[in-house]
């Protein structure tokens, strides 16, 4: 951002936590950056007041005073869009954090420190497509590509507010992303440029041609999520829980291993120490798709819990507006927020900077429709342009309610306008179940879409299986309130085995070891098979059980602890011994059968 010419100066009358109040200019923008004191701090107009306007910074307000100026740009708070995005990491701005470290020579971000997004010096190879002189250009269409990572080809966009006819048009070669690729006459006959980067605001949502249905999962190697409360390729979900309950955790896992091909992990207001885990463990770690390091295919913003208030309101949407740039060229991105009960906290905080009334708990008459705002931009899309490509952005946000009380504000508000619901559960959490997603009190509002899709890729028995655990869990939810008033020896046998089985599902299924080797991703087709072999054991046990067989011989099977160590001992790819437990499950149940003289 640059500060025009013909800046005009106002002076600061009023300093109040994370704002500013200023007079003296002729005219004033609402969303318009302006530069704050002799140092230009980074701010942005958020309410206009007759003459005066209001100003949130984002970054510290130690040592401004009265009268000091402020500098008009005339833009607004945009992010810079074009390849050298991935593998960086930004603030809540788009300033990259690595650049600044330089500048500043410290650990410390210095004050008014203003850097561009993208490196203005570094070459790319550009491959332009079949465009020519005296083509017709529109908003999307693709010009041409960047080779980025190993991982991602950047298609070059016409941006979706440009239209022309082409004057002049470059051939491959090596270009800075500042470098003219393309002259076009406007609509009104003036002459434009186009370059291989482009600035969108970031408040305002990207067009796109005509929003889809969704119909296919983001498979996330996460078994509770993928069995039993799937997301859909352009699906919304929050995953809200206390204090200690692995939401970050989670949040890591499902930018590691899900099939998006862009990941934007937003770490929006939490802990450094989290943020600094993950940028010690995401470069090391291989993509499982594309077998490149992870990092050619994720992108990081960092606004930890001792940056600027200000600055974390405004992470949000510059995650989005960047999602959505991947978006239109025709990529499935992932968006991880941790968390949006954070960004609700910034909301508030610069609302009571503003005087606004409150409503519950403090937080802005405006909070829901926020959420839903940002919510509304996730989405299948079929984007803007030629040639024909279709798009996703995928969100998922953590929310931390204080006390793990999911009636809260942020909390409640979220649940309109998601799909999917991951309540992680302390009790869980405190037992080391982990994830502790709540099987109870968690929802997918995708089931149908993806049972549709798993008919189609030969996985007819997804939902049977899913309906058969879920009966088994909720039977077992039922009997535990009995069992702790008189014990589960005084139950009749085949309550006794719901009880076994959704132990077995429990321990064998449902808990995963993000830290495993293996059991840290786990592939669709093992998870199908998993199922399958749990669901024969229960079937031929139950069919003892009817015919008088004692629970405590069903429970001394070896097959008991091989259901409940198979996540962790068979490799993902082994199949064949997956084959070998059904085998070892019939085997044993016909031993045990006519050992006693069961019939099966």
């Amino acid at each position: 951002m640059t500060v025009s010419e013909e800046e005009e100066r106002a002076r600061i009358v009023s300093i109040k936590g994370s704002t500013v109040k200023a007079k003296g200019l002729s005219s004033y923008r609402m969303g318009e950056i302006i530069y704050v004191g002799e140092e230009k701090l980074i701010g942005e107009v958020i309410a206009i007041e007759q003459n005066t306007a209001t100003i949130q910074v984002y970054e510290p307000l130690e040592g401004l005073r009265i009268n000091d100026p402020m500098f008009l740009t005339g833009k607004s708070l945009t992010a810079e869009l074009g390849p050298g995005l991935l593998a960086n990491i930004f603030d809540g701005i788009q300033r990259p954090l690595e650049i600044i470290k330089k500048m500043s020579k410290s650990g410390y971000i210095k004050r008014g420190i203003q850097t561009n997004a993208i490196d203005r010096e570094k070459k790319w190879t550009y491959e332009p497509k079949d465009k020519k002189k005296g083509d017709v250009i529109r908003g999307g269409d693709i010009l041409g590509k960047i080779q980025e990572t190993e991982s991602i080809s950047i298609k070059i966009l016409v941006p979706p507010d440009v239209s022309g006819e082409i004057i002049e048009i470059q051939e491959k070669g090596e270009y800075k992303v500042t470098d003219p690729i393309l002259v076009f006459r406007n609509r009104i006959g003036d002459k434009q440029e186009l370059t291989l980067m482009h600035e969108w605001p970031v408040r305002i949502p990207r067009p796109y041609q005509n929003k889809l249905s969704v119909s296919q999962p983001l498979i996330t190697g996460q078994r509770i999520i993928d069995m039993f409360f799937p997301i859909a390729k352009g699906g919304t979900a929050a995953i809200p829980g206390g204090f200690g309950t692995g939401k970050t955790i989670l949040q890591h896992q499902l930018s590691k291993w899900s099939d998006a091909d862009v990941v934007i992990y937003i770490g929006c207001g939490e802990r450094g120490n989290e943020m600094t885990d993950v940028l010690r463990e995401f470069p090391k770690l291989i993509d499982p798709h594309t077998n490149n390091p992870l990092m050619a295919r994720t992108l990081l913003l960092a606004n930890v819990s001792n940056m600027p208030v200000a600055a974390r309101e405004a992470s949000i949407y510059m995650g989005i507006t960047i999602a959505e740039y991947f978006r239109d060229q025709g990529y499935s991105v992932l968006l991880t927020a941790d968390s949006t009960s954070r960004w609700a906290e910034a909301l508030r905080e610069i609302s009571g900077q503003l005087e606004e009334m409150p409503v519950e708990e403090g937080y802005p008459a405006y909070l829901g429709a926020r959420l839903a705002n940002f919510y509304e931009r996730a989405g299948q899309v079929i984007t803007l342009g030629s040639p024909y490509r279709e798009g996703s952005i995928n969100i998922t946000a953590s929310v931390s309610p204080p006390g793990g009380d999911f009636s809260e504000p942020v909390t409640a508000n979220t649940k309109r306008f998601v799909r999917a619901f991951w309540g992680l559960d302390s009790t869980l959490a405190n037992r080391k179940h982990f994830p502790s997603i709540n099987w109870q009190n968690s929802y997918s509002g995708y089931t149908k879409e993806i049972e549709e899709w798993a008919l189609e890729s030969g996985l007819e028995n997804w939902g049977r299986y899913r309906q058969e655990m879920l009966k088994v869990l909720q039977k077992d939810n039922e009997l535990e309130h009995i069992v702790e008033l008189i014990g589960s020896k005084a139950l009749p046998a085949d309550e006794q085995l719901i009880i076994l089985i959704a132990n077995i599902i429990k321990e064998g299924f449902l808990q995963q070891n993000a830290y495993h080797p293996i059991d840290t991703f786990c592939p669709i087709d093992k998870q199908m098979k998993m199922m399958k072999l749990i669901l024969l054991f229960y079937e031929r046990a139950n069919m003892l059980v009817r015919n008088g067989c004692p629970i405590s011989l069903i429970n001394s099977l070896r097959t008991v602890n091989i259901l409940k160590r198979m996540k962790e001992e068979i490799d993902n790819e082994d199949m064949t011994q997956l084959n070998k437990i059904e085998d070892h499950i019939i085997s044993d149940m016909e031993d045990l059968g006519s050992k006693y003289g069961y019939k099966l």
